[in-house]
């Protein structure tokens, strides 16, 4: 298995006979920030799915509908808040046929796409989670499902979003994942690693994957000094860069 952190939250999934995608968006989209990362060229004799877990613009971009008229063997799993109205699409010079090529979900769902099993869960804050299986492998991308506790919030709203976050993944509690891309944004302060942490002690996952970490590449590091279980140290990856490529037996 081939993956590539892009950049952000998007990664590429390479598997024997399929490539997923997961949350692109063009670099400069957002912001005050400049994401470097770039999408590698795909093979066209793999199957190649795009996956976007809500509307956000650090999660999906138009862009990727272009790619139908390159890889003609495509498609798009994304999440129902993504509106793709017919005048949009055509505003912004996309077939309207390439809409045969999307298949939307919604949260706390099961789909079928070809031989791929995909699981949905509801995110904390917009659109959902996956949970992939594909070529025996089970691969999880959080989009922006994740324990979003702020300084200052006040336990009702905190509560309610550790609540909300730990129900999400109970749905899968008993499911093994080879590959999981897990949320850890600095913004939050003080509970900056609480989401992760409780992915790590609470989920079967072999290799943790960090992400949403605006280019906060020392996150992971201070969270391994933070804690002192070296079975959760040992499966999270160090990022250190966009574009990096791991190789996973």
């Amino acid at each position: 298995m081939k993956i590539t952190f892009v950049h952000h939250s998007c990664f590429v999934v390479e598997l024997e006979s399929h490539i997923l995608v997961f949350d692109y968006f063009d670099g400069d989209k957002v912001n005050g920030y400049h994401f470097t990362g770039q999408l590698p060229e795909f093979d066209p004799a793999k199957k190649l799915y795009f996956f976007a877990s809500h509307k956000h613009q650090d999660h999906f971009d138009l862009g990727i509908l272009k790619l139908a008229g390159k890889y003609p063997d495509i498609q798009y799993i994304l999440s129902k808040d993504i509106r793709l109205g017919r005048n949009y699409l055509l505003r912004n010079g996309i077939p309207l046929s390439v809409k045969e090529k999307i298949k939307f979900v919604s949260p706390d769902g099961s789909y079928k796409v070809d031989d791929m099993k995909i699981t949905t869960l509801r995110s904390t804050d917009v659109g959902v989670a996956f949970l992939v299986e594909a070529e025996g492998k089970v691969i999880y991308h959080a989009g922006d499902l994740h324990n979003w506790k702020m300084e200052g919030a006040g336990e009702l709203i905190n509560g309610k979003m550790e609540r909300g976050y730990k129900g999400a993944l109970s749905r899968i509690s008993d499911r093994h994942i080879d590959v999981a891309f897990v949320v850890l944004d600095g913004r939050l302060g003080e509970h900056t690693n609480r989401g992760l942490d409780y992915f790590m002690r609470h989920m079967n996952a072999d290799y943790v994957f960090p992400m949403h970490m605006w280019q906060q590449f020392d996150l992971p590091a201070q969270y391994k000094r933070m804690c002192n279980n070296s079975l959760f140290t040992e499966r999270l990856v160090d990022i250190t860069h966009e574009n990096q490529i791991f190789e996973i037996d």
